[in-house]
């Protein structure tokens, strides 16, 4: 399964991979919107977007709404992972077509939570291999 990881931020980005890839997901990175559009248009199977909000070039919020404008997307779940905490901004990104909703700072726990909550394997790999 393939996991988009949208920030501008690397150390957000690596620390989303990290808790990506061990429950399997191949993570693909992009570090604002416009960067994502590209990225989604060229990896079909795309199963998940982790959004921030503030980026430069395109926000996640342009972002959020290009993409469910999109019915190519319409199977992609996306999650805003930010640092807008007023309860205005997580209505308006639910309302933007956001799946779910992480306020930075987070833990590994809480992105589990999440991806549970979205109906995805949150579990590590217990691919063990026959001697």
């Amino acid at each position: 399964m393939k996991a988009l990881v949208v920030d501008d931020s690397s150390t957000m980005r690596k620390f989303l991979k990290k808790i990506l890839a061990e429950v399997d997901f191949e993570v693909l990175q992009a570090t604002n919107g416009r960067e994502a559009l590209e990225v989604l248009q060229q990896q079909p199977g795309i199963a998940l977007c982790l959004i921030d909000w503030n980026m430069p070039e395109m926000d996640g919020m342009e972002l959020l709404s290009c993409l469910r404008a999109d019915h190519r997307f319409d199977a992609v779940r996306a999650m805003m992972v930010t640092t807008e905490m007023e309860q205005q901004e997580v209505a308006q990104a639910l309302e933007q077509g956001a799946n779910e909703y992480v306020m930075k700072p987070f833990t590994r726990e809480v992105i589990l939570e999440k991806l549970l909550l979205l109906g995805f394997p949150a579990h590590e790999s217990t691919t063990q291999c026959a001697p």
